[in-house]
């Protein structure tokens, strides 16, 4: 994304995640599932309860091949689940959900 022209920021913590979120306004959350301090989906539904951060879109992105949370992420509010290793129309479908949350035709400038 970034060899895109996209800004991003990357955290590696679901502390450090939840923290951006409440101090930036994003176009797009990605999240992973597994990470050190709190899974995806705490950090998802955290992200969804604050008002700041309840209308960005929260994309999922694991290697976990599961039905079961596949519908967990969506229905705690998340607009896609990609499943790693990804291919080429990850970008694209990054930009969809971007372009979906602001209703013109935009660039990725933030993302986690």
């Amino acid at each position: 994304l970034a060899r895109a022209g996209c800004e991003v920021r990357v955290v590696h913590t679901g502390k450090e995640g939840v923290q951006l979120a409440q101090e930036t306004r994003f176009d797009l959350i990605v999240l992973d599932i597994d990470l050190p301090d709190m899974n995806g989906f705490e950090i998802c539904r955290e992200i969804k309860q604050r008002h700041f951060s309840r209308q960005t879109p929260v994309v999922f992105v694991s290697g976990r091949h599961c039905e079961q949370d596949i519908g967990r992420s969506l229905k705690l509010g998340a607009v896609d689940y990609i499943m790693k290793p990804f291919r080429m129309e990850f970008a694209a479908r990054l930009l969809s959900h971007v372009k979906t949350k602001t209703d013109s035709t935009v660039t990725l400038e933030n993302a986690i």
